[in-house]
């Protein structure tokens, strides 16, 4: 798939992969933010996105800012948004935390569409879960 990047502004880095085998493209900040104790902010890119249609993109956060209590909001971005691309970061300590300008905040990971058509019905099939519900199956 094709991915066109637009920096809009100079500074910005386009998505790179940590290694050949890594599933997710890296974001990086665009500028320094600050995040008050279990705070959240909105750290901007600097880039906007246009892929092909039939896929979406997943913001997802980085194992190594998660270790550290800083973690980049799971998000999903449509693939008619044209507008920068913003992470949204929890601090998740109890102290004032820093993005700088540079790193590494979330990843991407891409996958496509499933084309649905909805049935409306009276009944649904019948299963051995049932209706059973957050942790349900935790006992069987």
């Amino acid at each position: 798939m094709n991915v066109k990047v637009k920096k809009l502004r100079p500074d910005a880095i386009i998505p790179t992969r940590g290694s050949a085998g890594a599933v997710g493209w890296d974001l990086y900040a665009v500028e320094d933010v600050y995040i008050d104790e279990y705070g959240i902010a909105m750290v901007p890119t600097g880039i906007a996105i246009d892929m092909e249609l039939g896929w979406e993109v997943q913001c997802r956060p980085r194992s190594g800012m998660a270790r550290d209590g800083m973690w980049a909001l799971f998000g999903t971005i449509d693939n008619d948004y044209r507008g920068e691309l913003m992470v949204v970061v929890m601090n998740f300590t109890d102290y004032i935390n820093t993005i700088h300008k540079g790193d590494r905040i979330a990843q991407l990971v891409f996958a496509p569409i499933a084309k649905v058509e909805w049935e409306a019905c009276e009944e649904l099939s019948e299963t051995i879960r049932g209706s059973g519900g957050f942790g349900s199956t935790d006992n069987k």
